[in-house]
């Protein structure tokens, strides 16, 4: 989500509880997600290949991974691989592998990032293969969400750290989302994290790092 569009959805005001969404990632959602993925692709306005680094999102994961020197981590939902991008050129030994349901999307990953299309809710990675894994604002795309968490949980090595910046459900309906979108309670997450995670937090983050916090956003981190 670009600067511009985050700008826009800051005066809307909240539209109340969100409407009842599927239950399951069948076959023709996926389809259907990919489908809108792979055409949003061309709007580099919305769904930018590169990120602004004083953006709050990224500051939050390049604290908490820390030194990267000969780690491997996985971005879920990498869309056009931007978060990658940042995280390979602050730590130039660090193996990222971006995957996305998006092939269109995947195109556009920079070079030397390793490209994945899969599903979120079935990740094609044995267990412990990762020292760190993050999700930016891809999550609420996984439909299946409690799969989808439990297999980040899953390809995590022991010790390893898990990131996931989404938005508040107190805040839904400040813009315009597809039918399958979900946004989530913070302790929803804390719940589904502490199945695998030893330690387990959660914190209000703004969007820009010199912003205080309007609720919208908020981080979840985990160690395994």
């Amino acid at each position: 989500m670009s600067w511009r569009f985050w700008e826009r959805s800051r005066a809307e005001k909240p539209a109340g509880a969100p409407p009842a969404l599927p239950a399951a990632l069948t076959p023709q959602l996926s389809r259907e997600i990919r489908d809108s993925f792979n055409e949003a692709s061309h709007d580099e306005e919305h769904f930018p290949s590169t990120i602004d680094p004083r953006i709050q999102h990224v500051q939050v994961l390049l604290k908490f991974f820390g030194d990267l020197t000969d780690k491997r981590v996985l971005d879920v939902g990498c869309g056009k691989g931007r978060f990658a991008r940042v995280l390979s050129e602050s730590n130039p030994r660090v193996a990222v592998s971006g995957l996305d349901i998006s092939e269109a999307m995947l195109a556009c990953v920079p070079a030397g990032v390793g490209k994945v299309a899969a599903l979120m809710t079935d990740l094609p990675f044995a267990a412990s293969t990762f020292d760190g894994v993050y999700a930016t604002e891809s999550l609420e795309h996984a439909v299946e969400i409690e799969r989808a968490v439990a297999e980040m949980c899953r390809v995590l090595k022991p010790g390893g750290r898990l990131v996931i910046i989404d938005k508040n459900a107190e805040h839904w309906g400040r813009f315009k989302t597809p039918a399958w979108e979900r946004w989530f309670e913070r302790r929803e997450l804390e719940k589904l994290l502490e199945r695998d995670c030893r330690k387990v937090h959660s914190e209000f983050i703004s969007y820009w790092e010199d912003v205080t916090p309007d609720g919208l956003f908020l981080a979840w981190f985990a160690e395994k």
